[in-house]
């Protein structure tokens, strides 16, 4: 199976939200999502997208979010999260961590390359109607 891990960004683990913020602005990013007074906001110039998060995480990751298109917006169809988990597991990747509550819908894990990186997977949307007829082709 070719894993299609959907939208990519970049997380950003910033010191000052507002400074981080007025400076991507600079640089012609706007913001798409988020709360400043949650610490958190989604910034895109064009096709790139970052999110800027404060105090939530200790380090840059990459983001990337199956479901949606880059533009945030969701797919009827794609590799929900737990088919892209059972293919991993299946290679050998173990997640670092999982929020994986329930048999469909939203759900995250977390990746570390072998450098020490960390790749956050997490999906916002419901999943692909067909999921459990695919994921029990595939036991």
């Amino acid at each position: 199976m070719k894993l299609n891990l959907g939208a990519f960004s970049i997380s950003l683990a910033v010191k000052d939200i507002a400074a981080s913020r007025a400076f991507y602005e600079k640089l012609g990013f706007e913001q798409v999502m988020g709360d400043q007074t949650q610490n958190w906001l989604i910034l895109r110039n064009g096709e790139t997208t970052i999110g800027l998060f404060q105090g939530m995480f200790e380090q840059n990751m990459l983001t990337f979010n199956p479901g949606w298109t880059g533009q945030a917006e969701a797919l009827t169809e794609f590799n929900d999260i737990r088919e892209i988990r059972q293919d991993l597991k299946a290679k050998g990747v173990v997640p670092a961590s999982e929020t994986v509550e329930s048999d469909t819908g939203p759900a995250s894990l977390t990746l570390i390359d072998p450098d020490g990186n960390p790749i956050l997977l997490d999906q916002h949307v419901d999943s692909p109607p067909d999921l459990k007829n695919r994921m029990a082709r595939k036991e």
